[in-house]
């Protein structure tokens, strides 16, 4: 898979892309990220990437030369699945999504700053507005990095164990059951002897019934959808 993030502040991204999961993923050639500033593609001597709104509310909207010279540029490289907008506006992410997303060749996510971008970008460029949660962030780099780690682990080959993603939380519409690890007693606290009894299908249905559990208790919206 092939991402290009496109944003104001590529510094931002060295630490959550240089260590883990991203890094080995990358190092393996299962993954490559690469970081465009859109300060590079402005075309004054300031490299300006934001003006005032039209509107003359108070606040910057990040200008639309800058941001379709880099979308256009890269376009003349590679065609895109889909070119991603993170914005509160936009569709809320889910693991449904996450998966959707981790089987596709080539992405762009657009990373948003001040007010937001100007809107002719999201007519023209924007084939997908992703928000991952309703409240808002300084800017879209947080919410690229989290987007971006979730569909990476997801591809064939970067997780050590590859049925671990597959047991992730809403995977298969339920949260995760309780995990457990040596020692089996610590103090007076000892792990469900079942774990420790090597049934297998004991096991599997005692993991099923704490996920259903878990759910009903905790997110029984998540029940209602399936």
């Amino acid at each position: 898979m092939h991402i290009d993030i496109l944003t104001i502040f590529p510094d931002m991204f060295e630490g959550v892309f240089s260590h883990s999961i991203l890094k080995r993923a990358q190092a393996k050639g299962h993954a490559e990220i690469v970081l465009h500033n859109i300060r590079d593609y402005a075309t004054d001597k300031h490299r300006k990437v934001d003006d005032y709104p039209f509107s003359g509310e108070a606040g910057m909207v990040m200008m639309i030369e800058p941001i379709a010279n880099c979308i256009e540029s890269l376009q003349k490289i590679r065609n895109y699945d889909e070119i991603i907008f993170l914005t509160p506006d936009g569709e809320l992410f889910n693991q449904k999504k996450a998966n959707r997303l981790s089987i596709l060749d080539n992405i762009i996510l657009l990373c948003g700053h001040y007010k937001g971008i100007d809107e002719r970008i999201r007519e023209h460029f924007i084939t997908l507005e992703i928000s991952i949660g309703d409240y808002v962030l300084s800017g879209g780099e947080l919410a690229a990095a989290v987007l971006t780690d979730s569909i990476v682990r997801l591809i064939p080959g970067v997780l050590n164990d590859e049925t671990s993603a597959l047991s992730d939380s809403f995977q298969d519409g339920l949260l995760s059951p309780p995990v457990y690890t040596r020692p089996a007693k610590f103090r007076d606290w000892e792990v469900p002897p079942i774990l420790l009894s090597g049934n297998d299908k004991l096991i599997r249905d005692w993991k099923l019934q704490k996920a259903i559990e878990r759910t009903q208790e905790r997110r029984p919206d998540i029940l209602n959808e399936l």
